[in-house]
């Protein structure tokens, strides 16, 4: 168990916690505007979004779909590893589909699926390794992890199994049950599936150094330290 933290450290770790996550997002948003299939998450988001007739008083967005799924996955890991559902898990979810959609309303006009091929590539390319990094700085801030990323952490801890092979298998969980429902499954979500797990696995510890960076010169030191 985590030692008790101070409240200038529960500071630094939620910063970096958003720091993070706007990271991730952006990445996610990159994925989604280069029109070659977004990462599997979002392709289930999609599939929902298609699929379910959301009444119009709803105005169901892309990401008010994302929220709603988020919802739905923390309270069923509520009742699986309650220990692994933090306050930043709750701002996780709330934040993260007005985060995209923040990024989507700056980006769209000049980052869309117009443009020439090798751009779009290049999009997702940024986009992969973009999510990757920022999904491991909110890890490795121990502030809380967003719901769809706690899937394949805590599958990862009971299974005892690396977190970059769950993370693949999760993915493509995500990406074949929102492409049944209408996602759009592209080059894009097969480089996602199989490269942003084993490339989280690989910025992990990176992202602890860093994470430990600012914990010690803002925070001066760490409860618990990362393993």
């Amino acid at each position: 168990m985590s030692g008790k933290r101070s409240p200038r450290e529960t500071a630094v770790r939620m910063a970096l916690l958003l720091a993070g996550l706007c990271i991730a997002h952006l990445g996610v948003t990159l994925f989604l505007q280069s029109d070659l299939g977004s990462d599997p998450f979002n392709v289930l988001i999609q599939g929902l979004f298609r699929s379910i007739p959301w009444p119009a008083w709803a105005g169901m967005t892309h990401g008010r779909t994302h929220l709603l799924v988020s919802v739905l996955i923390m309270v069923v890991l509520l009742g699986v590893d309650r220990d692994k559902v933090r306050a930043g898990t709750v701002l996780c979810m709330a934040l993260g589909g007005p985060i995209i959609d923040g990024f989507t309303w700056l980006l769209a006009p000049w980052l869309n699926g117009s443009l020439p091929m090798a751009a779009r590539l290049v999009m997702l390319a940024a986009g992969c390794v973009i999510l990757a990094f920022g999904m491991t700085i909110v890890i490795r801030s121990e502030a809380g992890t967003g719901p769809n990323d706690l899937v394949a952490v805590v599958l990862s801890e009971k299974l005892k199994k690396p977190f970059g092979p769950v993370r693949v298998a999760v993915d493509v969980c995500f990406a074949l049950a929102g492409a049944a429902m209408g996602g759009v499954l592209g080059v894009g979500t097969v480089a996602a599936a199989f490269l942003v797990g084993p490339a989280a696995q690989v910025f992990l510890p990176v992202s602890g150094r860093i994470c430990g960076f600012f914990l010690k010169k803002l925070a001066g030191g760490v409860s618990s330290p990362e393993r």
